[in-house]
Parts: C-alpha cells; sequence; structure tokens
C-alpha cells in the first residue's frame, strides 16, 4: 500500500473513508458547519429553493465561520436550473476602490501590497451576490432567509473545534485593528470550543439588509458606516466604489475528463487551472500508477505546476485583458505542454505556454432541492478572517483581496482601480451526457485547482465513492509562480498527508522533489451527487473541518 492503513477498520467501503456517504431523495446540503447545515434543510423543508438555502447557509457561516468567510467578502457561483435544464455562474468578487492605482503605490513607495490593514480591502460582492442569486432562483422573502442567522447571532452558538483553532490564529495577526476585539472578542479573548459566542452587531447589519434590501449595504447607512471607517483607517475604498459595485453572470468553461464535463468558472478566478490540470493527467494512464504512488504523484505535481506558469501569466480580470481561455483548455494546447514533463525527474523551473492572443481559507457549501435544482457556492474574505478592518459596529471583517494584485505595469494582473484582482476562491459542477452529476468543491487558497483536480482523479481513476474521494490523503505543491509576480525556481515543495508511505517519500525524493511537512493547508471538501436512476442525492462533507451532509 502507498498510502498507510488510518487505524480503523469499516465493515463497507474503503479503510481510509471516516464515514459513509449520506443518501437522501428530497433534497441535500454540505457545509463546513453542522447548524448550517440544518439551516439551509430548514429552509428546503419550509419550501424555499436551493438558491434561498444556500443564501441561508452561507449567512449562518459568516456568523459561525468568520474565520473563512463573511459578508465583508467576495462570492462565486454555479447554479444548474432544472427548470431550463442550464449551468449558470455567478461572479460576486468586488473590484479595487478607483483610487487603488499602480501610480499610488510607486508614489508611496510600497512595492509590495500588505496583506493586512486598509491597503488591501477591495469592495466586498457577497451580499449583492446573495440577492443576484435570489432575484433569478429565490422563493422565499429574505428576511425568512436571514432570519435564522439573526436568531443565533442574537442569542449564540457554540463555537466548533476548528473554528475555535483559526480564531486564535487569526486574533494574532489582526486583532489590534480597531472593532475587531470589540466585535470577536467581548470578553476579552477570541471564543474557545464550545463556548457560546454571540454577535448582535452582526445580527443588526444582517436585520438591515433583510428589510432594506442590498442598497442598504451599497448605498445606505451601512455603506456609509464602511465609508468613514475606511477613512479614518487611511483606507482607499470609499462610498462611491461601494455604491457602483454590481456582480456579473457568466458562462462556466469545462473540459472533459474521461467521459465527464468537469465546469469551472472563468478568470479573474483559478478554476481553469484545474480544467488545464486535468488535460495533462488525461494523457497519462493514472489508474495504472496506483493512488498514493510516487509516479502518481509526481505526474500530477509536473501538471500542476505547468497550469500555475499558465496562471501566473494569464489569469485576470477578463474586463480588462483578453485571457485566452479557450487555448488554454484546449486539448491540443494540453498536448503540447505534457511534453514538458520528464517521467523521472522534477522540474525546477518551466515556462509558461504561448497561448497566443497561497495563503488562504475560505467556505464551500453545497444544496440541492426536491426539484433537481443545485448550487455550488464558495465565498471568502481571504487570508482567514480578512484584512482587521471591522468598520463600527457592523459586526463583520472587511476582506484583503487586493493582496493578489501585481505591482509590474506589464503583468496582466497589475492593480487598477475599478479591476477585479485575481481570486483563488472557485465552486466546480460536474455534468456526464448532458445531466447534472456533481455540485462540488475543495477550498483552501492555491490548493483549490489541484484538489478539484485529485477529486476528479480520485472518482473516475481511483474508482472513489463521494466520501472517499474527499477523505483521501491529498497532495499539496506549494512555490509555484504566482499571479502578484513571483517566480519558481527552485520547483517548490511538496506537502504530503502522513497517510502518504516512506516509500512514496523517499521515491519523489530520489526524482528531484523537495518534501515539506503535512502542514494542514490542504482545503476543505463538500459534494453532492445526484443519482438519477434511484431519483436521490448522494452527499460528503470534509473530514478536516467540522462540517456536515445531511438530506431529507
Amino acid at each position: 500500500m502507498a498510502a498507510s492503513d488510518p487505524g480503523y477498520d469499516r465493515v463497507a467501503g474503503r479503510a481510509h473513508a471516516s464515514r459513509s456517504e449520506i443518501i437522501a431523495p428530497h433534497g441535500m446540503a454540505a457545509t463546513s458547519q453542522p447548524l448550517a447545515t440544518q439551516i439551509a434543510l430548514d429552509i428546503l423543508k419550509a419550501g424555499g429553493s436551493a438558491v434561498d438555502a444556500a443564501i441561508a447557509a452561507n449567512a449562518a457561516l459568516g456568523l459561525m465561520e468568520p474565520t473563512g468567510n463573511g459578508i465583508g467578502g467576495d462570492l462565486f457561483a454555479i447554479v444548474w436550473d432544472a427548470e431550463k435544464k442550464e449551468l449558470v455562474g455567478l461572479n460576486a468578487s468586488g473590484r479595487a476602490p478607483m483610487a487603488m492605482t499602480l501610480e499610488y503605490f510607486q508614489k508611496n513607495g510600497i512595492d509590495t501590497i500588505p496583506p493586512f490593514g486598509p491597503l488591501p480591502v477591495s469592495v466586498p460582492g457577497a451580499v449583492d451576490g446573495w440577492f443576484q442569486l435570489h432575484e433569478r432562483y429565490g422563493r422565499l422573502d429574505m428576511k425568512e432567509i436571514l432570519a435564522p442567522t439573526i436568531a443565533y447571532a442574537k442569542d449564540g452558538f457554540p463555537v466548533s473545534e476548528v473554528i475555535a483553532h483559526y480564531f486564535a490564529s487569526n486574533k494574532k495577526r489582526i486583532a489590534h485593528f480597531p472593532g475587531f476585539a470589540e466585535t470577536y472578542m467581548p470578553n476579552g479573548d477570541v471564543p474557545k470550543k464550545g463556548e457560546m459566542f454571540r454577535n448582535p452587531r452582526l445580527a443588526e447589519t444582517l436585520g438591515l439588509i433583510a428589510d432594506k434590501g442590498r442598497d442598504e449595504f451599497y448605498k445606505g447607512s451601512i455603506a456609509k458606516r464602511i465609508d468613514a471607517y475606511m477613512a479614518e483607517q487611511g483606507g482607499l475604498l470609499n462610498y462611491d466604489d461601494l455604491a457602483a459595485h454590481r456582480s456579473e453572470w457568466v458562462t462556466p468553461v469545462s473540459t472533459n475528463y474521461r467521459g465527464w464535463d468537469v465546469y469551472e468558472l472563468p478568470p479573474n478566478g483559478q478554476g481553469i487551472a484545474a480544467l488545464q490540470i486535468l488535460n495533462v493527467l488525461e494523457g497519462f494512464d493514472i489508474a495504472s500508477m496506483g493512488f498514493g504512488s510516487a509516479e502518481y504523484v509526481h505526474t500530477l505535481v509536473e501538471a500542476k505546476k505547468l497550469a500555475f506558469e499558465d496562471r501566473a501569466k494569464y489569469y485576470a480580470d477578463m474586463e480588462f485583458v483578453d485571457v485566452p481561455v479557450e487555448t488554454l483548455i484546449s486539448k491540443d494546447y494540453s498536448d503540447e505542454r505534457r511534453k514538458l514533463i520528464d517521467p523521472a525527474k522534477a522540474s525546477k523551473s518551466l515556462p509558461a505556454g504561448d497561448a497566443k492572443l497561497e495563503d488562504g481559507d475560505t467556505i464551500y457549501l453545497t444544496v440541492a432541492d426536491a426539484d433537481g435544482n443545485m448550487v455550488s457556492l464558495i465565498q471568502s474574505n481571504y487570508r482567514g478572517m480578512g484584512s482587521g478592518m471591522t468598520p463600527g459596529d457592523l459586526g463583520f471583517v472587511l476582506q484583503d483581496r487586493a493582496e493578489l494584485f501585481a505591482l509590474d505595469a506589464d503583468h496582466a494582473n497589475v492593480v487598477a482601480g475599478g479591476k477585479r484582482p485575481f481570486h483563488t476562491i472557485i465552486p466546480a459542477f460536474v455534468m456526464k451526457d448532458g445531466k447534472p452529476l456533481i455540485s462540488f468543491g475543495l477550498m483552501g487558497g492555491a490548493m483549490q485547482p489541484q484538489g478539484h483536480a485529485q477529486i476528479i482523479v480520485n472518482l473516475i481513476d481511483f474508482g472513489m465513492n463521494l466520501q472517499e474521494a474527499g477523505d483521501a490523503a491529498r497532495v499539496n505543491h506549494t512555490g509555484s509562480s504566482q499571479p502578484t509576480g513571483s517566480t519558481m525556481t527552485d520547483g517548490g515543495v511538496i506537502h504530503l498527508e502522513t497517510q502518504f508511505s516512506k516509500e512514496t517519500r523517499d521515491a519523489l525524493e530520489a526524482m528531484g522533489h523537495t518534501l515539506g511537512d503535512s502542514d494542514g493547508g490542504f482545503g476543505g471538501y463538500q459534494a453532492i451527487m445526484w443519482d438519477e436512476e434511484q431519483g436521490v442525492y448522494y452527499g460528503a462533507s470534509e473530514v478536516r473541518k467540522d462540517g456536515q451532509a445531511a438530506g431529507y
């Protein structure tokens, strides 16, 4: 065995699985926090659509898992509309403030956008994303959708284990910023595992949004309070930036991997990197290599390196640059790129292709309803709790996504006022024979595209079920070239989860790979699969998080 036994036996399924898949006929929800999953199910049972339930769960996670998301961040979604039989995407990411220009950073002698504080704050797009989704697919009133989270914010909820861990790590980074301690440390410290936590400030903010709609956030009293706070902190985001925000409906793009059509959203996100990795892997007999083998890990990592060189060069806001998406995800292009892989030796540096023309935390959730609608939704602050900017008494932290802009005038992802920064968060969807099959995601910064590819490979090449595919030991390669301008010169570092064998590790090092520690940066997975023959949903939830998949 290339991957070691986890230390327990199962009467069915593979030994590494943490539990069985969840199976239900009427609806399914999978989130990273059990209370959020239950809220989603309650909304479905009350007659809400999959989108209603997804918004309700996302709101709950913004309260219960603010270490990864919240209304100060951005949102992306892929929706399967069962009635129209169409797959649609929503890019609800915010843009840079108009004052955020290359000239500003040059004039002030800033050669790297800082990760925290007022400067990396871009417009938060999540709330507009909710209302765009709701206008098109919602059934229940927004007051009913947000009511469960408002109640938990007032009355309190017990903090779960993984979230408590990330509360502590975020405290070290951003607790000194004005407003943070008042919101998240009312008793003098961040909440611990099992501690009841309340956020009455967020309850009030969500109540205003429920009563007055999305404009209250972007043009009303909430926008004015954000504007005043950012001015006090010396930030660039202002009222006019918020008032001008708009989301964008987009068409998901896909590649076919051994008969499955895998869909991602086009840039400014990194979703097409997963498609590029899969295209390269399709040229190899992955199944014969065996899960956990050095041959498989080497091939996966080298394919990832190739895709990430293109990611660093080309991926950016398509309203500002012409990203050659069709070429990058084409089979012909991957056939040429695949030739650069040496099956016995690790590459130290690689060129980006001629297409002619890593730190982050996030939440992912997916919901499916009784009518066959499915939602794949991802939402994030970036860097856990974001910038540390906690405006007024609003109860949330603003994201620091603008940190991901480049400060090189010749780079596709160069900073510009009104431009969307390169984005790491990506939802995914799988179709087969023109029908919906799987809604899934795997959050975690630059881990996401390589994680998406590993899930698909686990399902198809290694024949795992939905839960097993997520529980299986993962690979995270770091050190590739970045959209902010840094380049890979030493081959990067492979991080392997502890289940990988010494034999595999030794073989990888013999090929020239550098191995790092098992640092926990292996992402968080949720998934729902539709079984058309039986008319049931299968659900799976990440073993590495606090989450739950549940149906009814």
